[in-house]
């Protein structure tokens, strides 16, 4: 519907609780945490916390093809983090990522443990460490970090824009609406245009620019966020959607969409995974009752 009296700001903002929409019980205008916790750590250098939104599945999807690369050193245990219930804003995990969002990744392999938080930055870290999905040559390498940065800084558009106003927001506004469909319009019309000629976001080869933007736009052409599939017709996309179908038809990254995922179908669902065998011996409390 259109927006029927106009609002005029306040001259001092102040928080209204009540006016959040669907994330309401988590958002606030201060940082810090609000309880004390205790992280748990498992027996892999590697400790992701996370939940398996697109920001989380970027993570789990890396991790997962380094491991079917070969490397054993990117083992991990991945501890569901549930946002909904404030978790990001234990003491602990604050202590890990000051900016309380998901994921974060601890590293017990140096002394001292090094934090690693927003998963842009995660995805360098893996890549270095492991010498993979990071191009050493000039041209790409520089070509693979430009989309990086290119979804890092989109994807707010996605998310807090279009995914909140026409998916969370307490009222439907036509204005907010219109502007962030148009501008996502505009963003998958710039990926389908790249895609029309490489068959991977930095050219012929797998890299973290894969990793950071399928999770979230190769997620929206297949129709799987915020029910918007006929509403931004995403059919017209055909170069992203033939790019998103080959990076899902990859087992690891199919594992990787799985971790830390406590929502959906629950065959699709392994809320912490400490070892390849999680995925084959799942057990019923490891599964949620199926929310969509």
């Amino acid at each position: 519907m259109s927006e029927t009296s106009e609002y005029t700001p306040p001259k001092v903002w102040t928080w209204d609780k009540a006016s959040g929409g669907r994330f309401a019980n988590i958002n606030r205008p201060i940082a810090g945490p609000t309880h004390d916790t205790e992280l748990k750590v498992g027996k892999h250098p590697l400790q992701l916390y996370s939940l398996a939104t697109p920001n989380g599945v970027k993570v789990t999807v890396m991790l997962e093809e380094l491991l079917a690369l070969g490397h054993s050193g990117a083992e991990y245990d991945a501890w569901l983090i549930n946002i909904g219930e404030g978790d990001q804003f234990g003491s602990d995990y604050v202590d890990l990522n000051p900016n309380s969002k998901i994921p974060v990744m601890a590293d017990h392999s140096t002394d001292p443990v090094t934090r690693v938080f927003e998963s842009g930055s995660i995805l360098v870290y893996l890549a270095e460490k492991f010498g993979a999905f990071l191009p050493t040559d000039h041209h790409r390498r520089t070509e693979t970090m430009n989309w990086l940065m290119w979804q890092m800084g989109s994807a707010p558009y996605l998310g807090g824009g279009f995914g909140h106003f026409y998916a969370y927001a307490p009222e439907k506004w036509e204005y907010p609406i219109n502007r962030f469909a148009m501008e996502v319009k505009r963003q998958l019309d710039v990926l389908d245009r790249n895609l029309a000629d490489r068959e991977f976001m930095a050219g012929d080869e797998l890299t973290i620019a894969d990793f950071a933007i399928a999770p979230w736009y190769g997620a929206l052409a297949k129709g799987l966020l915020y029910d918007s599939k006929e509403f931004l017709s995403v059919h017209e996309y055909t170069n992203v959607i033939r790019w998103t179908d080959q990076l899902m038809a990859r087992p690891a990254f199919q594992r990787g969409r799985m971790v830390n995922r406590a929502f959906g179908d629950p065959a699709s669902q392994l809320h912490e995974r400490h070892d390849a065998s999680d995925f084959d011996t799942k057990t019923q409390d490891k599964i949620a009752p199926a929310e969509d």
